[in-house]
């Protein structure tokens, strides 16, 4: 009953995003405003980097470097398109995960309702948050995460477990954690990969974090891709490519991640962990190249 409702919730999410992105379409075309922007190169992208998403490594990264790489999108409309463009790749994934991974509804709800609350207090409140600090944070962080989870697979390390679900203070870390994430979605700082890392050092099966990241984030997607499409602020025919091919993506990485084995899949956890701490490296790295000269402009 629990996951019918879930899953109507998610269908529900999709039905208002797509109305909202074809409502945006026509007055966009009807305006001549639409972007000049290639379909095909943007649809294999959104392929892959869906794909790849659905394996827990976070998608925004993917494809940022790649429409920057090859000019696809224009700088202004890039946040705007990424949100969009997550929604129904992210439905996608919550539909099938949700179903097949028997997590403790208790935990899942509970940890959902967390993030979308944290995404919700941030949106307001985050503008002021030093990003940089974020990103080195985060960066150390995940690579001090990565080592623990690299010793507990080599036997140096007691770490991981085979729980569905949380209850007690690792239930109240899950849901402060996840809060968290949810706040740092409003800087660029994918769920995905943090809460992964989260729910497995707390002593979770690996397999229940799909459920719960991927859950969290189809939710959220919708609301901040709504605020993006209502100020006309994304790329609409981009939109339009990832939210067609990217669930396409997303269904045949999904039938990749249930056949794996536990081992295999902590492995995944573990090398998913080192990736994401370099790309938050690598853009804190970015991040201080472009204040440097700024710097140096308003010194002379």
């Amino acid at each position: 009953m629990l996951i019918n409702l879930l899953r109507l919730l998610f269908i529900g999410c999709a039905l208002v995003f797509i109305f909202m992105l074809i409502h945006a379409w026509y007055h966009k075309r009807r305006k001549g405003e639409l972007e000049p922007t290639p379909f095909w190169p943007v649809a294999g992208i959104g392929f892959v980097a869906n794909f790849l998403d659905t394996l827990g490594v976070g998608s925004f990264a993917v494809k940022t470097a790649c429409y920057k790489q090859f000019k696809l999108i224009d700088d202004r409309l890039l946040p705007g398109t990424l949100n969009g463009q997550c929604v129904l790749p992210t439905v996608t994934q919550s539909l099938i995960f949700i179903g097949a991974v028997k997590v403790d509804p208790l935990t899942l709800i509970s940890m959902m309702a967390a993030a979308a609350a944290g995404a919700a207090w941030g949106a307001r409140r985050v503008a002021g948050f030093d990003r940089q600090t974020i990103r080195l944070v985060m960066a150390v962080s995940l690579l001090v995460v990565a080592g623990l989870i690299f010793a507990g697979l080599l036997g140096l390390f007691p770490l991981g477990g085979e729980a569905m679900g949380l209850t007690g203070y690792k239930l109240g870390i899950a849901l402060l954690g996840n809060f968290i994430f949810g706040v740092l979605m409003n800087v660029g700082i994918g769920l995905f990969a943090p809460c992964m890392t989260l729910v497995y050092l707390l002593g979770m099966n690996p397999m229940a974090a799909f459920p719960i990241m991927m859950g969290s984030t189809a939710v959220l997607s919708v609301f901040s891709a709504g605020t993006f499409i209502r100020k006309g602020a994304f790329d609409a025919k981009a939109v339009l490519a990832v939210a067609i091919f990217g669930p396409i993506g997303v269904v045949l990485a999904a039938q990749l991640v249930q056949s794996m084995n536990m081992e295999m899949l902590k492995w995944l956890v573990a090398f998913v962990v080192i990736y994401t701490s370099w790309t938050m490296y690598a853009s804190w790295r970015a991040g201080r190249r472009q204040s440097q000269p700024q710097l140096a402009g308003a010194a002379g």
